[in-house]
């Protein structure tokens, strides 16, 4: 006799064979993911550390995370005495710690000796006591060997720079044994990357990449790099010749104020005794709002009555650019900066001494940076300015 199924028993069938699955579809995925979990683990144990100096961190960052087979490149400090330091006592001088990286690199991709030639193509080995227009021993570079096969590596390399005839000074580059690393601070992370126009504004200054494409010509540009987009790239960028590459118009426009950009851009003028900087009192420098380049100092700042923010003199000669203006019934002497090529205003012969000009410049053209904030935004040589004045 052939027996029936009530639906509560088919019921209770199905769902048996459907938990059946389930768990035989949960124990699939959980061996996949525990195989993932292993592989992404025994992934990291490949991975080795290593440690260099060479000036300013952002720039050397920047270079060794264009390399194929980086897989992170973190700023900090290393060298030095105390724990924990922060940028302001390192910059100091006092902590014998220098500005150091700390590159996570796949071996199977690149060698330590690979490693060790991209430090070779960002700085000046022969510099002792500083790195192009930074100056002081933490500006000093240094390898850091973890062992003693590192350690092997570095002087081999060192050697062989020496009598390679490239430099005419001796390497001064030091290799001292690893101690412990410290991460800088945030805002110096990928800096490269957060402030493009500031970054490559300071790197174009120091005449870093000037000195590298004259001590290694084509050379400096053969070692393998990670693969980008062909994507032209949105935002300013300083080439190895050191050529400021202003962003692109539509860039602009969503950097700038719509004010910022009708003066810098259309030679636009804003309205005396309701700008930002007319009346301004405090130290420190006035940079190009495009660009960053340093153009006055608030030494040289004066009230001229006239509503906006006056100079006597730019902070050098060299940053700015002068040409006639003849938009009025008379001519008058135009001044733009010379790498951005922003209108920043107009210079007059009725200034006080000891120039006896007057440059009139336009709040919009300019961002002002604090006295307290100039070694922190890389404008450290600035600091000098202001040494024998109070806050």
């Amino acid at each position: 006799m052939k027996l029936l199924k009530t639906p509560q028993l088919l019921l209770a069938t199905l769902a048996g064979i459907s938990l059946t699955i389930a768990l035989a579809v949960s124990a699939g995925n959980s061996k996949s993911m525990d195989s993932s979990a292993d592989q992404s683990a025994k992934q990291n144990q490949t991975y080795k550390k290593a440690y260099f100096a060479g000036g300013c961190f952002w720039c050397v960052e920047s270079n060794y995370e264009k390399a194929d087979g980086i897989i992170e490149v973190i700023s900090g400090y290393s060298g030095g005495k105390i724990k924990n330091p922060t940028y302001r006592q390192v910059a100091s001088g006092k902590t014998e710690h220098v500005e150091a990286v700390e590159v996570t690199y796949d071996p199977g991709k690149i060698s330590y000796n690979d490693l060790l030639i991209e430090l070779w193509h960002v700085i000046d080995p022969t510099d002792a006591t500083g790195s192009f227009h930074d100056r002081g021993q933490h500006y000093r570079s240094v390898i850091f060997y973890t062992n003693d096969e590192e350690k092997s590596l570095a002087e081999t390399s060192i050697k062989e720079l020496n009598q390679s005839g490239r430099y005419k000074k001796t390497i001064a580059t030091e290799v001292i044994k690893f101690n412990a690393f410290y991460k800088a601070e945030d805002y110096h992370q990928d800096y490269y990357k957060k402030n493009p126009i500031r970054y490559n504004y300071y790197r174009f200054r120091s005449g870093r990449d000037q000195y590298l494409e004259k001590i290694w010509g084509d050379d400096l540009h053969k070692r393998p790099e990670k693969k980008t987009s062909n994507k032209k790239s949105m935002v300013s960028t300083a080439s190895a010749k050191g050529t400021f590459m202003k962003p692109s118009d539509e860039d602009l426009k969503k950097q700038l104020t719509d004010t910022q950009y009708n003066v810098t851009q259309k030679e636009g003028t804003e309205r005396p005794f309701q700008n930002e900087y007319w009346d301004n009192k405090k130290t420190g420098i006035y940079v190009d709002v495009v660009s960053g380049e340093p153009l006055f100092s608030s030494t040289d700042k004066y009230d001229s009555k006239t509503g906006w923010p006056s100079f006597y003199q730019p902070i050098e000669k060299a940053v700015l650019t002068e040409k006639i203006d003849k938009h009025l019934f008379y001519s008058r002497t135009e001044v733009r900066s010379k790498q951005a090529d922003s209108h920043l205003g107009h210079v007059f012969p009725d200034g006080p001494k000891p120039t006896g000009l007057r440059y009139c410049i336009n709040s919009a053209s300019l961002k002002f940076v604090p006295r307290a904030e100039l070694v922190e935004q890389g404008y450290e040589q600035y600091v000098k300015l202001f040494e024998k004045q109070k806050n």
